[in-house]
């Protein structure tokens, strides 16, 4: 579709709203107007693009009620639904024009996002347990060092030369999650050899040469003499 075959059916759209309807007044490609009611203002493109999205950031420094206007998409794709996200946003309408019918899918309004208490909760948290800055900002396809690899790493260092106990582990390295650490095992680490005692395996010993090769650690706390559970035996696992 050109811009010019949407003007037919965005008029008729707005004309049985009981709009006047105008095209090219001033900057606009469409304005309509319906009693006392504030002016519509609405642009017509051929896809919804930041061009587009720009020219209806600037129709706003002139009216509060702008749409913007484009063909019906065969399917709504990611790209898509992100760009309306971000017209929320911003307060601009979205209409999207299927031959002869007009759809409504945005009305512009101000905007005040939902804020997801929960993930910021948890950004926070990470940010404040990763030890120093491991990763590059802006690399993709790059493993990352979370807080809890670097933890288990920390782990792994001290099991290095042999079994160990968790609670043993988590005085030598101040981790409280050392257990639950072992216990889960999301990497493949360590290998439960008793009731309390933890090893590490070649696949841990591999990540941690590979880890320390790439990151030398920072200074770990001064384990103690033992880090095997005595006779009376560590923390149950």
């Amino acid at each position: 579709m050109k811009e010019a075959d949407l003007y037919p059916p965005v008029k008729a759209y707005l004309e049985a709203q009981g709009f006047t309807v105008k095209a090219e007044i001033g900057a606009a490609d469409v304005m309509a107007l319906r009693g006392d009611d504030p002016p519509v203002i609405v642009e017509l493109k051929t896809s919804l693009n930041l061009p587009l999205i720009l020219q209806g950031v600037a129709r706003q420094g002139l009216f509060d009620h702008v749409y913007l206007a484009v063909p019906q998409p065969a399917k709504w794709t990611h790209r898509y639904k992100d760009l309306t996200a971000l017209l929320r946003r911003l307060g601009l309408g979205l209409l999207t024009v299927s031959g002869s019918r007009v759809f409504a899918h945005l009305d512009p309004a101000p905007y005040q996002p939902r804020r997801m208490k929960a993930r910021a909760d948890r950004m926070l948290r990470e940010f404040h347990r990763r030890d120093g800055d491991p990763n590059v900002g802006g690399t993709t396809r790059t493993p990352r060092m979370t807080a809890y690899r670097q933890e288990a790493l920390r782990l792994a260092a001290l099991m290095a030369p042999g079994p160990a106990s968790p609670r043993a582990l988590a005085a030598a390295t101040g981790i409280g999650r050392a257990g639950t650490i072992l216990r889960d095992n999301h990497y493949g680490w360590f290998l439960r050899r008793e009731r309390g005692v933890y090893a590490l395996t070649e696949a841990g010993a591999a990540a941690l040469a590979a880890a320390f090769a790439a990151h030398p650690p920072s200074p770990l706390p001064r384990a103690p003499l033992s880090l095997t559970p005595g006779p009376a035996g560590g923390e149950g696992a």
